[in-house]
């Protein structure tokens, strides 16, 4: 079990980001891992999330990416994708980058976390913004669940610093398959390590389940596949 709680990161551009934390027990030195939100923010689902890779081994860090349009702590239901929109639209490449930085420097100042073994991982909204991340930040291992917008984000791609795990699901309407070319294409073409997986039976938003589209299956395998990455990335 970890022991979570809250913090809030000051940000390179005068703003502040909330984050939730999560943390393992009886640790006195861990890998670190950034957990970045789906569209519908730091909610109970992106928490347990947390909470189960600080059941594993590992001090994570959750910053709420819509800090600069909302209030601290906004969940918006998977049934209002509309009352994301505004919140997901003021969201680019700086403000993920600076985001991501901030919440890589409070794991870098903790005396409980490996300073040379970090961690992205993100969901939908957030599988793009840990693209970025490991484009911008000496990463050592990085994972994206059906990244949405990872098509439009080709000129990062020379930059990954780490291997990047990408998940789709076959069945998913919010991502062609032209726009997973897209991305995979431009990381082969920079000769940066890459595994790429597609669940043909899953689809967006498989790994959640408090979503209609949880695939109980598809989340158990990828789920494992995601820990024996890290593991073997970050120790």
């Amino acid at each position: 079990m970890s022991t979570p709680n809250s913090l809030v990161l000051n940000v390179a551009d005068g703003t502040q980001a909330h984050a939730y934390v999560a943390q393992p027990q009886n640790t006195t030195s861990a890998p670190g891992i950034i957990l970045f939100q789906e569209a519908f923010g730091v909610n109970h689902h992106i928490r347990s999330v947390a909470d189960r890779l600080a059941a594993s081994g590992y001090v994570v860090v959750a910053p709420e990416l819509f800090h600069r349009t909302a209030e601290p702590g906004l969940e918006i239901g998977y049934d209002n994708f509309a009352a994301a929109m505004p919140h997901y639209g003021a969201v680019t490449p700086d403000t993920m980058k600076q985001d991501a930085q901030a919440a890589y420097d409070w794991l870098q100042a903790q005396p409980n976390v490996q300073k040379d073994k970090i961690g992205a991982i993100g969901f939908c909204l957030g599988g793009q913004v840990a693209f970025v991340a490991n484009a911008a930040l000496p990463l050592q291992a990085a994972v994206s669940y059906y990244g949405g917008g990872l098509h439009t984000r080709t000129d990062m791609a020379k930059d990954l610093h780490a291997p990047h795990l990408f998940y789709w699901g076959g069945l998913d309407q919010h991502i062609s398959k032209d726009n997973i070319t897209t991305i995979i294409d431009a990381v082969d073409a920079t000769g940066k390590p890459y595994i790429n997986t597609v669940i043909s039976y899953a689809d967006h938003g498989f790994h959640c389940d408090e979503r209609p589209s949880y695939n109980k299956e598809a989340a158990a395998e990828a789920w494992a596949f995601t820990l024996a990455f890290f593991q073997e990335k970050l120790g």
